[in-house]
């Protein structure tokens, strides 16, 4: 198809998203990480405890696939799920200490992705990229 060759705008869009995807795997393959789950464990790490049901809406998740996803993060030592003390149907979803530490590690990690996508970008470039990416995001949304 015309619009994924790699002169066209949108070829260029898709080969920037698979790149980093590729360099973010590289990353996370250490940590025992796949590339959906730091979302999960960053919106843990910055709000601890949340139901499965918020988590699922804040990430716009199904709640389904939400609960496969905390399976194998759980299953790898990260998180642990516990049942609400007030309200019995309800799972609360923690991190570990070792979910904690790889956050961390995360925060790096995503630095380090970072500054190689952006270094030889002026601080205007990267002013112009966001309002471009923010009017595309405003697009999707709308439609």
């Amino acid at each position: 198809m015309e619009c994924f060759e790699k002169n066209t705008l949108y070829g260029l869009f898709m080969k920037v998203i698979r790149l980093h995807y590729l360099k973010l795997y590289e990353y996370l393959e250490g940590l025992n990480i796949y590339p959906g789950q730091p979302p999960i464990l960053f919106s843990l790490y910055k709000e601890d405890g949340q139901s499965q049901k918020d988590l699922a809406k804040r990430l716009n998740l199904k709640p389904a696939t939400l609960t496969v996803m905390l399976g194998r993060i759980e299953k790898a030592g990260y998180i642990i799920r516990k049942q609400d003390d007030r309200d019995q149907r309800v799972q609360r979803v923690y991190l570990t200490d070792k979910g904690r530490k790889t956050c961390e590690i995360l925060k790096e990690v995503i630095s380090r992705i970072e500054g190689e996508c952006f270094k030889d970008f002026s601080e205007h470039e990267k002013e112009i990229l966001e309002d471009l990416l923010l009017k595309m995001s405003r697009n999707l949304e709308n439609n």
